[in-house]
């Protein structure tokens, strides 16, 4: 099935349109879908992670505005439109104005490379899994633009901390993005989605998941991504006990609300990029015949990988800076340059089809998967050994770790008393 771009293109070609009119409106309808559906979901998103956290902790939430509360979004939407911008009288403007429409800027464009269904695809890249790796490094560079622009210590202090944190997991969560790559020799979303279709008897049941190949893989992707997207363990960048709000601190208005809608945003969208990567994208029973319930289980998929993240973020605690650097540089990137190295060596063992032509790999064999299977375990044995120490070292922790019993009794009074 064609790109609905080029299937839009030709309809209208096909209607007495010129080319070049014909291409122009198609790519403004997709634009105005891709400036229009992220705004929309950013209010959906909200809502459900505040009545899910509410239901988690035994309260009501949001209720009032609407029926079922449904509308308290839009409400807190208009409030943000009506606020005051206030602006910090020596900050940097240019840097300062530019932060937050680049944070929205970079999440709204990972749309147009998203499969969300056989042909359903704005622009098919050649090289999508890349694209995606180069949009998230912008939102690292919108973060620091805010916090080095605000002229205020502690938002450059948090702005200090996106360096720190993002870059260092982005390291582990886009290598393992190309463990999938590597599988299929393809960059390509469309082709990564459609690879993990599986047949039998005819029938395509859709549950030829790499997460069931890749375990490994997609855990630590998984926990890198709750990292990049902020989210709880690993929300350090808005630690209020610290920073007080972060690098945002001296925003206000809708200039806040665009971080917020950038951060929830890409919350979704990196559980969006597993589905497509460990969790077969929009593959499932009937998808052939029917392209739209590709796209119906493209959503119930992200959106179950977002009630997980809601779910760890009302149930794990804040861990520090220390602990969160020491398991990215000593525990992931070992282990996912690790993986990636076994899983070189397991696709060239004996066993795979190669097209007599051209000697590319048509088909690995079953020792191929059997190799990068055992691969995966190693490397999840080893990362759940890690984190399950920690819960337990973290469960033997007083309430009250250091007692000054030394200083109880030899406090002596200043000499002015």
């Amino acid at each position: 099935m064609e790109i609905w771009s080029s299937g839009l293109t030709h309809l209208l070609t096909g209607l007495g349109l010129p080319e070049t009119a014909a291409v122009i409106i198609a790519l403004a309808i997709g634009a105005f879908v891709l400036a229009n559906v992220g705004p929309v979901l950013a209010l959906v998103l909200i809502l459900l992670l505040r009545k899910v956290i509410s239901r988690m902790q035994d309260r009501i939430g949001p209720n009032r505005v609407g029926p079922f509360g449904l509308l308290q979004t839009v409400a807190d939407a208009l409030k943000l439109l009506s606020k005051e911008d206030i602006r910090p009288a020596n900050a940097d403007a240019v840097a300062y104005f530019l932060a937050p429409i680049l944070s929205v800027f970079g999440v709204i464009l990972s749309l147009g490379v998203m499969a969300v269904a056989p042909g359903w695809i704005g622009v098919d890249l050649n090289v999508g899994v890349l694209f995606l790796t180069a949009l998230g490094s912008i939102g690292i560079m919108s973060a620091l633009m805010a916090g080095w622009s605000s002229n205020n210590k502690y938002a450059l202090l948090a702005g200090f901390r996106v360096v720190a944190q993002l870059l260092s997991y982005e390291i582990p969560m886009v290598l393992a993005m190309f463990v999938p790559v590597l599988l299929v020799g393809s960059m390509r979303l469309g082709a990564l989605s459609a690879a993990q279709s599986l047949t039998i008897f005819g029938f395509n049941t859709g549950l030829g998941w790499f997460g069931f190949l890749m375990p490994g893989a997609f855990l630590i992707y998984f926990i890198s991504a709750l990292a990049e997207g902020e989210q709880t363990p690993f929300d350090l960048l808005e630690a209020e006990s610290e920073l007080i709000a972060g690098f945002h601190i001296e925003y206000s208005g809708m200039k806040f609300a665009m971080f917020f809608l950038a951060q929830f945003l890409n919350s979704f969208f990196l559980g969006a990029i597993a589905v497509m990567l460990f969790l077969g994208g929009y593959q499932g029973p009937f998808v052939d015949q029917i392209p739209l319930l590709g796209f119906v289980y493209f959503v119930i998929k992200a959106f179950g990988v977002y009630l997980l993240t809601i779910w760890i973020k009302g149930t794990f605690p804040r861990i520090r800076v220390d602990q969160m650097m020491a398991f990215a540089w000593k525990v992931l990137v070992p282990l996912v340059l690790a993986l990636i190295l076994w899983q070189m060596i397991a696709l060239k063992l004996p066993g795979a089809t190669l097209d007599p032509v051209t000697g590319d790999v048509l088909q690995y064999g079953f020792l191929n998967y059997i190799a990068v299977f055992a691969g995966n375990l190693v490397v999840l044995g080893v990362v759940s050994n890690v984190l399950m120490n920690h819960f337990k070292r973290e469960k033997m922790r007083t309430k009250r770790a250091f007692e000054p019993k030394s200083l109880i009794g030899v406090m002596q009074p200043s000499s002015g008393d």
